[in-house]
């Protein structure tokens, strides 16, 4: 059982309990996490009570609003990868941009990484490639790139993939872009962390109406909690016995 698993759990047996855990509304995508690589910084950095995670991406990272960065999921990674890891300092920090492509992430991923120093690089990208329709080689080359940089400084990956949206799934090649994430993730053996899929069952469920514009801002909040959660999953799980390191 996953650490998120295991906390859902406790919390279902110990309603009292002080933990604040992830909304249930979370947990029905959480066959979408899947863990394939190991994180061998990231195992360190536990074993060592101290994790730096830099958090790179677009305008999908963000929210709005005065309070948007307290409720982006990369603050409630933070607050759940505490609660999962009683005892480790929890350090996430940013460096996003809107409209940033993959390749103009990468021009500015070495100082990120001088700053931050992280033992793990969250990075978020391929919706403005998809839009801006930058080629598929130049977009898989800057990903490899990246990947290497962090590799150099210390860091394991996690890529994150493209949001899910109905209103643009049949207007944008997402799909087109998210293959090409998936290949470079498994060629380079680093864990992808499926937004895209989680956020369509969520959809398909009736989870999350993303098609209703009423409430926009607070289902936003709940998605990036949701994000943060499943994240948080993946980074603290165990992967399978039978997979090699890289």
């Amino acid at each position: 059982m996953t650490r998120l698993g295991w906390l859902g759990a406790i919390l279902l047996l110990l309603p009292g309990a002080a933990l604040a855990g992830p909304p249930q509304e979370c947990l029905v995508a959480q066959h979408q996490v899947e863990r394939t690589f190991p994180l061998p910084h990231v195992e360190q950095a536990i074993a060592a009570k101290k994790l730096a995670i830099l958090v790179i991406g677009s305008g999908s990272s963000i929210l709005p609003g005065r309070g948007g960065a307290g409720d982006a999921y990369p603050a409630r990674l933070q607050q759940a990868l505490t609660e999962l890891l009683p005892g480790v300092t929890v350090a996430v920090t940013t460096d996003v941009k809107p409209h940033r492509t993959a390749v103009e992430a990468v021009t500015v991923l070495k100082s990120a990484l001088a700053a931050a120093k992280p033992n793990l690089v969250v990075w978020q990208t391929g919706t403005v490639d998809a839009i801006q329709a930058v080629d598929p080689d130049a977009f898989s080359d800057a990903l490899a790139q990246g990947i290497a940089l962090g590799r150099a400084a210390g860091a394991d990956v996690v890529l994150v993939n493209a949001q899910y949206s109905p209103r643009t799934e049949s207007m944008i090649a997402l799909t087109t872009y998210g293959e090409d994430m998936r290949w470079v993730a498994l060629q380079h053996e680093v864990p992808l962390f499926n937004r895209f899929d989680i956020m369509r069952v969520w959809a398909e469920l009736g989870t999350f109406d993303f098609t209703d514009a009423s409430n926009k801002i607070e289902m936003a909040k709940r998605v990036h909690n949701c994000i943060g959660w499943l994240l948080a999953d993946l980074i603290t799980a165990k992967p399978p016995s039978n997979e090699g390191g890289r």
